[in-house]
């Protein structure tokens, strides 16, 4: 992975759960008090569980915090339309004070992009969509009367204000070669999750990352490398695989291993019980781990 690293950076996942009793905006005022760098949120429309539109509930969190950011892990791009997402997030990085990271992916359940109307694609074809749409978000973000006509996303005198402030980070999550090199070619970060994928893979991975940046004159330190990760901590936490797992000493040998492997922060799936798992893994995991860095 790339010699020069970022800052490493911390982020813990909120569910968008609108079950009685769920408390997603005050989970991530939490984490703002325990010093997290960001929150994120998957993003699942479908299903018999409720659930919050991930944009409208991450619009909520900005409003209720003032530090910390907000991502979206990640926006399945088959439910909506490039410009659109361009403008949101536009909106919300404006109205946030800068604090939106847009998180993007070319849509994981084929079953759930039917449910919404979106195209039945091949995996090749999502991520052509996905790197289509990407160039739409930019084009959006950075010109006027934007022109792009592509297979599956186009645009037409397309101006939109106001423009972004600063340069809203764009996250991929993404796996396969393909996938790969379209992250290295636009993204400004990587977010793949830990058991998709081998752990020895992931350097492999990122080495064609690198190899795309390089290839359209980027710079590959430039992109980010954040590693989307389930965590379980105290005696009780019993070894699993694809789990970082134990005591907190143990979590932090694992997570440095992790780093090594070039990884520039992760985000935290923490499980049950999730206010007193993040207080514990802010006051026992993450100051070791910023030591490191």
């Amino acid at each position: 992975m790339s010699a020069t690293k970022p800052d490493l950076i911390f982020g813990v996942g909120v569910p968008a759960s609108a079950a009685p009793g769920d408390d997603p905006v005050g989970l991530a005022q939490e984490a703002e008090r325990l010093g997290f760098d960001f929150v994120s949120a998957a993003d699942h429309p479908c299903g018999t569980s409720p659930s919050y539109e991930t944009t409208v509930m991450l619009t909520w969190i900005a409003a209720r915090t003032s530090r910390i950011g907000v991502a979206s892990r990640v926006l399945g791009m088959p439910f909506r339309r490039p410009a659109m997402v361009a403008k949101l997030a536009a909106s919300l990085d404006l109205m946030s004070g800068g604090r939106f990271i847009l998180g993007l992916g070319a849509g994981y359940s084929d079953e759930e992009i039917a449910a919404v109307g979106g195209p039945a694609l091949s995996p090749a074809e999502k991520i052509d969509a996905l790197a289509e749409a990407v160039q739409v978000i930019r084009g959006a973000w950075t010109r006027s009367d934007y022109a792009q006509h592509g297979r599956h996303h186009g645009v037409r005198d397309l101006t939109m204000e106001p423009r972004p402030a600063h340069p809203i980070p764009v996250w991929l999550g993404t796996f396969g070669p393909r996938a790969l090199a379209a992250t290295g070619a636009l993204a400004d970060g990587w977010i793949p999750s830990l058991g998709y994928k081998p752990v020895a893979e992931f350097p492999a991975m990122r080495r064609l990352i690198d190899d795309a940046a390089e290839a359209v004159g980027r710079r590959p330190a430039d992109i980010r490398s954040i590693l989307n990760l389930n965590i379980r901590l105290g005696p009780a936490a019993t070894p699993e695989e694809d789990v970082v797992s134990g005591s907190a000493e143990q979590a932090v040998s694992q997570l440095r291993h992790l780093l090594s492997l070039g990884f520039t922060g992760f985000n935290f799936l923490v499980g049950p019980d999730q206010r007193a798992a993040m207080q514990r893994l802010a006051g026992e995991v993450l100051p070791a781990l910023r030591s490191t860095g």
